[in-house]
Formats: structure tokens, sequence, C-alpha cells
């Protein structure tokens, strides 16, 4: 960048600085009061001490969790192990007639052997196959399959990181979704969850963070509410442990 084009650049910041400058002084002119010219001071951050402090039993996470999230159309299901959940989801598949199925690439998934429990089913693994357009596979599944990295009693909501092998077209896209839940990653308060995020820092995020409260739920201008439209119509989270 040459030194005119960085002259005018700075000329134009400044003249839109000033008329920014004029705009603020005549509605403050308008409304009879000084100009504001200083942030606002902030003497308390975040959540009271109180509310950092709040902590549910184990037992009552899992039962409000089960609240928050039925009152929004999911399906919570309690599990006491593992060995339940491939049964669960060979049950839940032939009930609905799935065909087809997607799920996250994990060794926990992998155990659940849903290919011997489903022969009828073409179940696809994330990103495990070369040359596939993933995202339409995903959209055309009858149910994505997902482990929960974190989910909230509080708020009945499920967190779900994106990684190469937990795309997050697998939760976003099939008709319906099924969410496990180990019960030691379910917390009390959002802000535990948060937490995380925060110390482990920018460079370690994921590209993708999603919280998901239940069915896919939008309304248009008129307050008309439409479930599936920009996600899965039908989520069953299942308690595990």
């Amino acid at each position: 960048m040459n030194s005119e084009h960085q002259e005018w650049l700075q000329k134009m910041e400044e003249q839109s600085r000033s008329r920014q400058k004029q705009f603020m002084q005549h509605i403050a002119d308008r409304l009879g009061r000084p100009r504001v010219t200083e942030p606002p001071r902030h003497p308390f951050r975040g959540s009271p001490a109180f509310w950092q402090e709040f902590e549910w039993s184990e037992e009552e996470r899992i039962a409000e969790f089960t609240s928050n999230f039925l009152s929004v159309g999911g399906q919570v299901e309690r599990l006491t192990d593992w060995s339940e959940v491939g049964g669960y989801i060979q049950g839940l598949a032939e009930q609905m007639n799935a065909h087809y199925i997607v799920r996250q690439h994990q060794d926990t998934l992998a155990a659940l052997k849903l290919e011997e429990r489903l022969p009828h089913s073409q179940i696809s693994v994330w990103n495990t196959e070369e040359d596939t357009a993933w995202m339409s596979r995903a959209a055309e599944a009858d149910f994505g399959i997902v482990v929960a990295d974190h989910a909230v009693a509080y708020t009945g909501s499920v967190t779900v990181l994106s990684s190469a092998d937990k795309g997050r077209s697998v939760s976003l896209l099939p008709t319906a979704l099924i969410i496990i839940i180990p019960v030691e990653r379910l917390v009390t308060r959002l802000g535990e969850v948060l937490t995380t995020f925060d110390e482990a820092g920018r460079e370690q995020l994921p590209a993708g963070i999603h919280f998901i409260s239940g069915p896919s739920r939008s309304s248009d201008i008129e307050n008309d509410l439409t479930i599936g439209v920009h996600g899965p119509g039908i989520v069953h989270a299942l308690l595990v442990g």
C-alpha cells in the first residue's frame, strides 16, 4: 500500500469520526444532556458468587434436565449403562423403519455394533470414506447419532463439539437425532460449560460449538411455530449411567 493511499484512508477515517461525533452531539443536544465520551464503569462482572456456588445433586440434575428437555418437545430415556444403549437404538430404528443412519466416528459408538444389530439399515460413519459428500449423506439420513460433550440441567441443553470425526452435520441435518449423554457430563449451570472454553483458549476451540435444546423450533412474524425447519424435528436424549 503506497503512502498516497494510506493518507487517503486516514483522511476518510477522520471524516467518518468527525461525522460520528457531530451525530452523537446532535442527539445529546436534543436530549438536553452532555454527550458521554467515556465508557461506562462495570464494577460487577460475571455471575454473582451465590450462583457460581449453586449445585444440584446428580439425581436433581437428571430430573431437571429431563423436565426441561421434555418441555420443549424432546424425548428423554434413562439407561443404566452402555449395554442398554445399543438395544434402545435398535428398537428405535426398527420402530422408525430407518433405512439410513449416520453416526460420529467414535470408539464408544463403534462398540455398540449397530451394523450387526441393524443388518437392514445402512450405517455410515462420519468422514471414514473418501470422495463422499458427507453433508448430503447426513441430510439423507433417517437419524444421526452423536455423543454429548456436555449437558446442562438448568437449561435442558446439550453441547456437541465438532471435529474431523464429529461433523456438525450429523446433529444438524438428519430427520431425527439421538444424543447419548454420559451422566458424568451433566452439570448444573451453563457457566460450568462455558468456563471450559475460556480455559482452553481460542486456539483450542473447535470450529463448531452447538447447543441443542430439543427439536428445531422456528416461528414466523405471526408466531406460527414450525418444528424441524432448521434441524432435526425429533430429538432423543439418552442419559446413560
